[in-house]
């Protein structure tokens, strides 16, 4: 069995904890009023952070993922209370085939409770579910002083605001309590529409949005300058049919990448015809299926260790969200800007957010246009194109998804967060990261 890696997903900035922390129970979490001077300590679970928010570089991780044990689930009104360390897709596995599905979803599901709780995520129908943490109940939180607080958005709700996207630096959550959502069955009736123009998609999200819970898109940025903005949607909602008799609904999975992709893998000619394979994979403009949800929501998830296609140096996401009212010009700023710098991206998701507003102090989700995009890791020149999307995202009063960051400035990071200070003074003294550390220096 391969060792343990404690990376992030992006595999950028490389990080070398002093120790780490593996905790079977509760009750093995030692003491953390005997941490030495100066130690530092920070949760991690199953590494899907793109960026540097699940490091701790020079300090104390404590994985979580062996706490993974539910505690209580109320089959009437959809209440489940389970540890941490559960998995996305260990309540996936267990409950949609009793007819319940998660409130709110990222595009994986090899993500912790913990981890979707401090990263508040959101997904394909934040227009109407808002984030996760718009579902949780409560959860308790252990602090360095060995106070457990019980948290709620009635109890110690400024820990519960602080902690929802909080980055795991305000506490250890040892156990969370959220609402499940009734699905009349495993399958998602699916439509997929292409559009040719950045306002052509605007159109179809307007009619989308209210006719499907789940939305999204992907985007060829390669060819924007050419074409304006060609893509397709990718509509959902949650249907009724269900698995032959004695069936049991199974996700289709891909053999893992076994090495890093070498380099000169990734060429603006090979991108190019990968997206342009992408664009043409719906083969006609509009079209309608059912399908597992397992495909829908979690298409990468299917090929193991999908990172290592981006080579050894690993790559960084940059997730940004900016308001509506610019006519698109910033959205259409960033792409011509990243046409125009030759460093391209695979995977381009567009996403409209609705007004829902999360309880979270530090929550990304704001009302506006989202759009994700991979970089893979070329050094200055991608650093330099990626300090050029943050003063665009600034500029027009927009943010840039601290869970995604790898690279932001502090004086970025202060401004497109001005509640930062207020979130300080609910961060544990104990507890830290590579990327707080870096985004709260001296401006």
């Amino acid at each position: 069995m391969r060792a343990r890696r404690y990376d992030s997903w992006g595999r950028y900035p490389t990080s070398t904890p002093k120790r780490i922390i593996a905790p079977h129970w509760q009750t093995d979490i030692p003491d953390l009023r005997g941490l030495e001077m100066g130690e530092t300590v920070l949760p991690h679970g199953y590494g899907r952070s793109y960026g540097d928010s699940c490091l701790n570089n020079g300090g104390t991780l404590i994985d979580m993922t062996r706490l993974r044990r539910y505690i209580a689930f109320d089959e009437e009104s959809g209440l489940l209370q389970c540890e941490a360390g559960v998995m996305l897709a260990d309540i996936l596995a267990t409950f949609v085939p009793r007819g319940w599905f998660l409130p709110v979803t990222p595009g994986t599901k090899f993500v912790s409770i913990g981890g979707a709780i401090a990263n508040d995520v959101h997904g394909k129908n934040h227009h109407g579910g808002g984030t996760f943490g718009c579902h949780v109940t409560r959860f308790e939180l252990l602090r360095s002083d060995g106070s457990r607080l019980l948290c709620s958005p009635t109890e110690n709700a400024n820990y519960f605001r602080a902690t929802i996207g909080g980055l795991g630096l305000t506490g250890l959550i040892l156990w969370a309590e959220f609402r499940l959502r009734r699905i009349p069955g495993p399958y998602i009736a699916e439509e997929r529409i292409k559009f040719r123009t950045i306002e052509e998609y605007f159109e179809i999200a307007r009619d989308s949005d209210e006719r499907f819970e789940y939305t999204a898109a992907w985007l060829d940025c390669l060819t924007f300058q050419r074409t304006g903005g060609r893509g397709f949607t990718m509509l959902g909602n949650h249907d009724r049919l269900q698995p032959l008799a004695g069936k049991a609904l199974k996700a289709k999975n891909l053999p893992a990448l076994p090495i890093d992709a070498p380099s000169f893998a990734l060429n603006p000619l090979t991108m190019l015809a990968f997206n342009e394979v992408i664009y043409r994979m719906p083969p006609v403009k509009h079209l309608r299926r059912v399908v597992p949800y397992d495909g829908f929501f979690y298409p990468l998830d299917a090929i193991g260790d999908w990172n290592r296609m981006y080579g050894a140096r690993g790559f960084l996401q940059h997730q940004f969200v900016v308001p509506y009212n610019d006519d698109y010009r910033a959205l259409k700023t960033i792409l011509n800007a990243i046409g125009k710098s030759g460093e391209g991206s695979f995977l381009v998701v567009l996403k409209t957010f609705g007004e829902r507003k999360s309880p979270g102090m530090l929550s990304f989700p704001q009302p506006g246009v989202t759009l994700a995009l991979d970089f893979p890791m070329r050094g200055e020149s991608t650093l330099k194109l990626l300090d050029h999307l943050d003063s665009i995202v600034r500029e027009v009063g927009g943010v840039v998804y601290p869970a995604k960051d790898a690279r932001m400035s502090a004086a970025n990071f202060q401004a497109f967060y001005p509640q930062w200070q207020t979130f300080a003074t609910y961060v544990d003294p104990a507890f830290s990261s590579t990327f707080w550390r870096r985004v709260t220096a001296a401006v």
